[in-house]
């Protein structure tokens, strides 16, 4: 039973991503949002990130001349220093993405200089990130990969952007490949970029541009350190496995604990004195339980030096005739597999 409600909440994690508003139209006016950080990418004055309230259609396209337009409050840069090279960034300060889909809506109100707004992503900080940005001077809408302060080659195309219009932002990262849509329409081909897999999240203008942006929906494919991604992959490829525990030494700590597990409810337990020795003396221990009713193979887990970084336990459902000999044999190559994925224990504890 536990096996069977296990894999319906594999097959529904694709599909149930996490999810997470930014809810400007709540917060204050006159002050800058909770939970972000302003930051500057080359020359000039800081930009000055606050909310304010403004003028924002329920939907876009339906307002007539006749209609109140609903007043609420809004994310805004209102900085309007003119230097070239200025890149003011607000980003979203506590948490990391790597795959995610992002609505936003936004308005540009004024620039001389810049009429630009886009979302930055995958920032690692503010010299190193990729940007999705509207210009409404030159009418153009590109994605940009930006390398310790330099930016890279700007791809997009040419369309309208009007300036004072509030308009649909629309971007899905997915592994290294990026969508986006302006408007409800997709703006542009399936772009392909390695350069970084993960990273915060955060609002773009430039030089004097003052840009406006509302509430933002993000849904998210929360990470995973890959322990535990090892763990829910080795229970969906082979049926006889009950459970697998990873135990290893947390970061900064001596202490051998399990790491990741098939039980949540084991995660954060001392090692056991088979699973410490497993790790200590590069041993491999096989025997059988009767409460858990499984054949039980712990055996060490070693980097790409051969060094144990980790003992990993295995529950196997057992059969009539089985032997410590076959219990080895059926998860030794369960091991090589794990360990063609890990390079240094900090690896396993590491976010994917």
């Amino acid at each position: 039973m536990f096996r069977f409600w296990f894999l319906i909440a594999i097959a529904l994690l694709p599909v149930f991503g996490a999810e997470r508003d930014l809810q400007f139209s709540r917060m204050k006016v006159d002050e800058p949002p909770s939970g972000f950080r302003s930051a500057l990418m080359g020359e000039g004055r800081p930009g000055t990130w606050k909310i304010i309230e403004a003028d924002v259609p329920s939907i876009l396209g339906t307002v007539t001349e006749k209609a109140e337009i609903p007043r609420q409050n809004v994310l805004a840069q209102t900085s309007r220093d003119s230097t070239d090279n200025h890149y003011p960034l607000l980003i979203l300060d506590d948490e990391e993405f790597g795959d995610f889909t992002l609505t936003t809506r936004f308005k540009l109100q004024a620039g001389v200089i810049e009429q630009m707004a886009g979302i930055a992503f995958r920032i690692q900080n503010e010299s190193n990130y990729f940007y999705i940005r509207a210009s409404g001077l030159y009418n153009s809408l590109r994605f940009v990969p930006v390398i310790n302060g330099q930016i890279g080659n700007p791809v997009g195309p040419e369309m309208p952007i009007e300036k004072g219009v509030w308009h649909e932002l629309k971007i899905e990262a997915k592994g290294n490949q990026f969508n986006c849509w302006f408007d409800g329409k997709q703006a542009m081909p399936t772009l392909t970029d390695n350069t970084y897999s993960a990273g915060k999240i955060g609002f773009w203008t430039k030089s004097d541009s003052v840009s406006y942006f509302a509430d933002t929906h993000i849904v998210y494919r929360p990470r995973e350190a890959l322990a535990a991604i090892l763990v829910r992959e080795m229970i969906s490829k082979h049926n006889r496995l009950k459970n697998i525990r990873i135990i290893a030494k947390k970061e900064n700590t001596s202490e051998l604990t399990v790491i990741a597990s098939a039980r949540p409810e084991e995660v954060g337990k001392p090692a056991s004195d088979v699973e410490k020795d497993v790790y200590n003396n590069d041993k491999k221990y096989v025997g059988k339980s009767k409460e858990l009713n499984a054949m039980l193979a712990t055996m060490p887990l070693h980097d790409k030096n051969g060094d144990p970084v980790a003992a990993v336990r295995f529950e196997v459902d057992p059969f009539p005739g089985q032997t410590e000999k076959n219990v080895l044999e059926r998860t030794f190559p369960m091991i090589k597999e794990m360990e063609a994925r890990v390079a240094a224990n900090k690896e396993l504890n590491a976010l994917q």
